[in-house]
């Protein structure tokens, strides 16, 4: 059992690749006025199809195999090792810069407790699951630093050092805005983080959840993970560690073939997990909007609540899988909005902004104002989600 979960996280998380540059590309050619992708994929259907309104007619599928005819051409590549590197770690490398994404996948709770269509959800319920993300998290940039030792290419080592400083500068102000969250729900498991943002928002709203979002430490918390986060997978406007106009193509230019597509491979499905370790802490997990449909049925008898209930629950791995879109959306957008900055720039940002602004959150945590919920309730593990049909059918 425990193979066929390692196996469902490792296909999950690649099978989610292509569409997400798919998704990139197209948007970035909409953001850009250009037409983008959209001549591979034309699919024939010969003149005997069975439905008429089809036969004989193409259909375009806007480029949608565009991100997998991608794949095979690397594939396909000459595969150029050069004869100086340090063949062990330049071989490794880009393992480990992929590793992060599957274990930290495995662990984000993308529907209730119950275990969802049968499948245990989250694969791995990790008790310091918090701190477990900050740690495996941080493992990536050793595969970029790695990548640029072993290349013996002094732009290629730049480019690890960038990572690795930039790792570091940044590490501690998400550390903070997380710790923050931890303080407020009293325990690192991330089942719980989801089950306490469940519960009424403030204290005072019984109808709406308490999404860590819509509290005031939550919200700068959210903004100064989010900045990080973009910061942690080197996206732009932090992309220092690849400046093309600086060093070529940084930690992976002497990378090629498939080698080189395990780096591309890790920097989207990195993009992904962190989407949706963002949406487990910030967001209300896979709950589709901060409202209790419980809590309105209850006091409506209105029938629609409960047909909302029911939704949101079988709903919800579609629903987390929406804001993890959500999320790559946004580190789309800021790609194709914002130059990217100068490393002065980067360093003082995270040192001597997001790191004091951080600072405040621990406190108004602390004071239990904005997190009116605590794990006291929870010492026997958070409520197993159960939808309305059978959690009414007892009463």
């Amino acid at each position: 059992m425990g193979l066929i979960r390692v196996i469902f996280v490792v296909g999950a998380v690649l099978a989610l690749v292509p569409p997400l540059i798919w998704w990139e590309r197209r948007l970035l050619s909409w953001m850009q006025d250009r037409i983008g992708p959209n001549r591979s994929g034309t699919i024939t259907f010969p003149d005997n199809f069975p439905l008429k309104g089809l036969a004989g007619k193409k259909v375009r599928t806007f480029g949608l195999i565009q991100p997998l005819l991608d794949g095979v051409k690397l594939f396909f590549k000459e595969d150029i090792t050069p004869s100086d590197v340090d063949r062990k770690l330049y071989f490794i490398a880009p393992a480990i810069a992929l590793f992060p994404a599957f274990a930290l996948g495995a662990t984000l709770p993308w529907g209730p407790t119950t275990g969802l269509y049968g499948i245990l959800t989250p694969i791995a319920d990790v008790e310091i699951g918090v701190l477990y993300v900050l740690a495996i998290s941080s493992l990536g940039a050793y595969g970029l630093v790695l990548a640029g030792y072993a290349s013996n290419n002094k732009y290629s080592l730049m480019g690890g050092l960038r990572a690795s400083a930039q790792l570091i500068s940044y590490e501690l102000a998400m550390a903070m805005s997380v710790a923050a969250i931890v303080m407020a729900v009293g325990s690192m498991k991330l089942t719980n983080v989801v089950a306490i943002q469940e519960g009424p928002l403030w204290g005072a709203v019984p109808w709406a959840q308490n999404w860590f979002i819509l509290t005031p430490f939550g919200f700068i918390s959210a903004v100064i993970f989010l900045i990080a986060l973009v910061a942690e997978t080197n996206r732009a406007p932090f992309d220092l560690p690849e400046a093309e106009n600086e060093l070529i193509a940084g930690y992976h230019t002497e990378y090629s073939s498939m080698k080189f597509a395990v780096f591309f491979m890790g920097e989207y499905a990195a993009m992904f997990v962190f989407s949706g370790v963002f949406a487990t802490l910030f967001l209300g997990g896979y709950n589709i909007l901060p409202v209790n449909w419980m809590a309105l049925h209850e006091a409506t008898g209105a029938g629609i609540f409960k047909f909302l209930s029911n939704a949101n629950y079988w709903l919800a791995p579609l629903v987390f899988l929406g804001k993890c879109f959500a999320g790559i959306t946004f580190f789309i957008w800021l790609r194709a909005t914002l130059p990217r900055l100068r490393y002065d720039q980067l360093m003082n940002l995270g040192w001597k902004s997001l790191l004091p602004s951080a600072s405040p959150t621990l406190s108004s945590s602390d004071s239990g104002s904005s997190a009116p919920n605590s794990t006291e309730s929870l010492a026997d593990g958070p409520p197993q989600s159960e939808p309305w049909s059978s959690a009414t059918s007892s009463t």
